[in-house]
C-alpha cells in the first residue's frame, strides 16, 4: 500500500495542450483526494506555461492542439478549443492551472528542457511557484513509493 505522504509525479512532455489540459486534470482530481502531486513540465509542455502575452493573452494560447483533435474539427486552434471545453462546462486551461496551484501542486520545470528549446525560466508566468530541477529532483521526490506517469 503507498503511504499518504507519496506523490505522484506527472511527467508533462508534450506540446499539445490537450495532452496538457489532461495532465493537469489528472493532478487536479489527485489532489482533490489529498495525494500530494508533482507536475514536472520538459520540453514542448514548457511552453504552455510562458507568460502573458502583452495583450494578457496566457502563454499556452499559441500551443498547438493534437493533430487526431483538428483532423476530428473539434477545434482549429487552443482558444477555440478552451472556450469549447468551458461552454460545455468542462474546466479550461486556466482553471486547471489555478486549481493545481491553489490545492498544493509542486511545479516542477525540466532545466535540461528549458536548455533543450532554448526557453528562459524568467520567460514563465509568474503566478506560480515554479521549482528547477531535473529528472534525478523529481526521483527524490518521489522516493521508493511513488508513482510515475507520463503524458
Amino acid at each position: 500500500m503507498v503511504s499518504d505522504r507519496s506523490y505522484t509525479g506527472l511527467i508533462l512532455e508534450s506540446g499539445s495542450l490537450n495532452r496538457v489540459h489532461y495532465g493537469l486534470a489528472m493532478a487536479a482530481a489527485a489532489l482533490a483526494v489529498s495525494q500530494p502531486v508533482v507536475l514536472f513540465f520538459t520540453n514542448a509542455a514548457l511552453l504552455s506555461l510562458r507568460a502573458p502575452d502583452p495583450d494578457g493573452r496566457p502563454g499556452w494560447v499559441t500551443c498547438p492542439l493534437g493533430p487526431d483533435l483538428v483532423a476530428a474539427g473539434v477545434a482549429g486552434d487552443a482558444t477555440g478549443w478552451n472556450a469549447g471545453l468551458v461552454a460545455r462546462g468542462a474546466a479550461g486551461v486556466e482553471d486547471l492551472i489555478e486549481a493545481c496551484r491553489d490545492l498544493g501542486a509542486r511545479f516542477m520545470v525540466c532545466d535540461m528542457g528549458l536548455r533543450a528549446i532554448g526557453l528562459e525560466k524568467t520567460a514563465l508566468r509568474d503566478d506560480l511557484p515554479f521549482e528547477e530541477g531535473g529528472l534525478v529532483s523529481l526521483y527524490r521526490i518521489l522516493g521508493d513509493t511513488g508513482r510515475l506517469v507520463v503524458i
